[in-house]
């Protein structure tokens, strides 16, 4: 879990430096304590007092601040990371570290910690090919350092090219996954699936569902949050950020069941949130069906099963979207398809399920232990079902 850990947010001297307000807020957000790093030309470019508002906590900019705790035993802001990160890094900082000098509270706090270091650069496109940035980065990374690397885009000088500071999202995803890495899913292989996937009929139209993959993603996002090495089969189409999570791109039922019966042979549990489709076309045409009759009749046959399909020494969870009779229904799934739990939600319900950000759901395991969990975000959901699972994998040895 990533909630109470401790973030080093250093901040330097680039017009991307606006763009760590929203770092801060984010991982202030998810209840991580922000301790904010300032250099003298970033205070040119935000306020201290925007990012201290926005964290809760002094901001510190300078080693000779006698209000700040960390005035002068900057080791012990050092020793309080859980993790380090740098958004956005200059060229002239990158050096800096890549030098070894300590010169500033950051360089001083990164040459003292012994915590991962994440490192977002955001520059002028020459400023970052030159060959001499490159070799510092080169170096860091030699080291250990992780970095986020820029993306192509508008520059502050109005040109295209790569030095923009990486998506916030990304940066964010990188963060979470070197918090999590002591978590209780740590040293644990976990596949989940996600979205609903999509049978051809012919180039343009398919036979599919409304399933979202946020729930999906949910979960694979908080599983890497609490140490697991995530490998998420998806259907979606579209993902937030992944970072630190190996992601494989299916379509159709035919293609996920491939790829978990792949996965799952160094998996420790499967969780299979995607809605598979039940039914594929028979035949698939070629050219686009043209609309020339008043009616199309389509002859379906049954897609594989993925989880009855699935064979070996995991915890299984599966989903189950039910318009009646919920409990009842979803307990004939857990046994018919030897489930360790599944998890069962009323498609009735119009104030969450798919597409929505939120979910009501209810848990139930083998071993008969049933809970009902109120509206909540799907996130919120995913940490509670993946207390279920940290509880049966480590109860059954696996």
């Amino acid at each position: 879990m990533i909630k109470g850990k401790t973030v080093i947010l250093g901040i330097t001297g680039s017009i991307a430096a606006y763009k760590a307000a929203d770092i801060a807020s984010k991982l202030t957000q998810a209840g991580i304590m922000v301790e904010v790093i300032m250099t003298e030309p970033a205070t040119r470019f935000i306020s201290p007092l925007t990012l201290s508002g926005i964290v809760g906590r002094p901001v510190v900019t300078s080693m000779w601040e006698l209000s700040s705790e960390f005035s002068i035993e900057h080791v012990t802001l050092a020793e309080a990371a859980n993790v380090v990160v740098i958004a956005p890094a200059t060229a002239s900082t990158i050096a800096h570290l890549a030098a070894g000098t300590a010169d500033d509270m950051l360089t001083c706090t990164v040459l003292a910690t012994k915590a991962p270091v994440i490192i977002a650069p955001a520059m002028n496109d020459n400023m970052y090919n030159n060959p001499i940035t490159q070799e510092n980065i080169a170096k860091l990374k030699a080291r250990g350092f992780i970095f986020v690397e820029p993306v192509y885009g508008r520059l502050a000088s109005g040109k295209i090219g790569q030095g923009r500071l990486a998506e916030i999202d990304n940066i964010l995803g990188i963060i979470r996954s070197n918090l999590g890495q002591e978590g209780d899913l740590a040293g644990k292989r976990i596949c989940v699936t996600a979205g609903g996937t999509k049978e051809p009929i012919d180039p343009v139209r398919f036979i599919g569902n409304r399933s979202s993959g946020k729930m999906g993603w949910a979960l694979a996002s908080a599983a890497r949050n609490r140490g697991a090495e995530v490998l998420l089969v998806s259907a979606a189409d579209y993902l937030p950020e992944t970072a630190g999570i190996q992601v494989v791109k299916v379509t159709t039922a035919a293609e996920m069941a491939k790829a978990v019966s792949n996965a799952v042979k160094s998996a420790d549990a499967l969780i299979m949130a995607a809605a598979v489709a039940d039914y594929r076309p028979k035949d698939y045409a070629v050219k686009k069906i043209k609309k020339d009759d008043t009616s199309l009749t389509l002859e379906l046959l049954k897609t594989p099963d993925v989880l009855m399909e699935v064979k070996g020494n995991l915890l299984k969870v599966g989903f189950a979207a039910e318009s009646e009779n919920l409990i009842a229904n979803a307990r004939k799934k857990l046994m018919g398809k030897k489930l360790d739990i599944v998890v069962a939600n009323n498609i009735a319900d119009t104030d969450c399920g798919f597409g929505s950000d939120l979910n009501r759901v209810t848990i139930i395991d083998k071993n008969g232990r049933v809970e009902a969990l109120p509206l909540m975000s799907k996130r919120e959901v995913a940490d509670k079902i993946l207390d279920w699972v940290v509880e049966l994998i480590f109860e059954g040895g696996i």
